[in-house]
């Protein structure tokens, strides 16, 4: 499809036979934003690698919400899941390896969830490389969802991982290899609103100059600013539908022209800021409503690609808002989706999207011969 056909609108119900399945979908979509596509709808410009993540649980187990995935590189993808979901026994015959070929939505199944496996790294293939398991403990005791988010800052010589723990209120930083537990942020079980407490916080972001932006997102509804040695400097957002409100900042990033990008999720919108000769402030650009509950975000340097839930795509925005392109993704299985709740893209331009629902992680390629317009590249990074 070309880019330069005529727009048309396209106004989008949330249809309740794509969403079925989904038990945890009525409460999350109940906030009644309207989804509204301008612009080109097309087919995906990807192939899916059917059954590319490979099992490893042990016999009675499956993946369970797969919240955060970061491609460090073609051959190293980290993952961090929401632990394992127990199957029932025996296992029907039905199961292709993950929870939700048997009908299991690992979000609302809550009463199978497992605290084990909860970070690993997959190799190119799908393979386990790296099971980080003594790092489970973080996460035992939690009445779930538990993590949230996994990023890297492309300005880290150290390639640090951060991990982000909505329900402890806690951000873990680790070695990039697994071995050390670096830095824990915030006290567990202990929200508050303060500098050095959050929330339910959703996800991580980092600016240029080596600052640090936290969505402490579903409770506070706020992005803090932090300098590079993690001390805080300011905040920016408050509960609300006004300019630079939220109502849960669900994902954060930064893109060129000292642009920040945040998903305001319950609301439907993003809202864009821009950062001032103040480390401590930064000022409301605009809002870019017409979404029904985004989920994540990457900002290449020519343009703004997000995942929404309802009707559930990818959409591809300039720098205005106007949306450029938009492909769904189906929910039928085998290579189907509940929810991309997070995404990331390799040097080689390969696409991850991690599913919180049916549990697994999936890798696209892109078809052969499809325009590079409409591929999502690797987040943008200042030079």
């Amino acid at each position: 499809m070309r880019m330069d056909r005529s727009v048309k609108m396209l106004t989008v119900a949330v249809i309740a036979g794509v969403l079925a399945g989904a038990a945890s979908l009525p409460t999350l979509l109940a906030q009644g934003n309207k989804a509204v596509i301008t612009g080109p709808v097309g087919p995906s410009p990807y192939n899916v690698i059917r059954g590319w993540h490979k099992p490893f649980a042990k016999p009675g187990f499956a993946f369970g919400g797969n919240s955060g995935v970061f491609a460090e590189s073609p051959n190293r993808i980290l993952i961090a899941q929401r632990g394992e979901a127990k199957l029932p026994d025996p296992i029907p015959a039905a199961f292709q390896g993950f929870a939700g070929s048997i009908g299991i939505n690992v979000l609302s199944a809550a009463d199978r969830r497992v605290w084990q496996n909860c970070l690993y790294t997959l190799d190119a293939n799908g393979n386990v490389k790296e099971r980080w398991t003594q790092w489970d403990h973080l996460c035992e005791g939690s009445s779930g969802p538990g993590p949230h988010r996994l990023r890297i800052s492309p300005y880290d010589p150290e390639h640090r991982v951060w991990v982000i723990n909505e329900t402890f209120s806690q951000i873990y930083i680790f070695s990039n290899d697994g071995s050390k537990l670096l830095k824990t942020l915030g006290e567990k079980n202990v929200p508050g609103k303060d500098g050095t407490h959050f929330a339910k916080p959703q996800d991580v972001a980092f600016l240029p100059d080596g600052r640090i932006l936290i969505a402490d997102g579903l409770d506070n509804h706020r992005v803090m600013i932090m300098d590079k040695n993690i001390n805080y400097l300011g905040e920016f957002g408050s509960l609300g539908k006004g300019p630079g409100q939220f109502n849960g900042v669900h994902a954060v990033a930064v893109g060129p022209d000292n642009r920040i990008y945040a998903l305001d999720r319950s609301g439907g919108r993003i809202n864009v800021f821009k950062t001032t000769s103040d480390p401590a402030k930064v000022e409301f650009v605009e809002a870019w409503p017409d979404f029904q509950l985004p989920l994540d975000i990457i900002v290449n340097d020519d343009a703004v690609w997000v995942t929404d839930l309802g009707p559930l795509r990818f959409t591809k925005l300039d720098f205005k808002g106007n949306h450029l392109y938009t492909w769904m993704v189906p929910p039928d299985l085998p290579d189907g989706y509940l929810e991309v709740h997070t995404f990331s893209v390799d040097s080689a331009g390969n696409l991850y999207g991690g599913d919180n629902q049916y549990g697994r992680t999936q890798k696209f390629v892109p078809k052969p011969g499809a325009d590079p317009k409409l591929l999502i590249r690797a987040p943008w990074k200042a030079k």
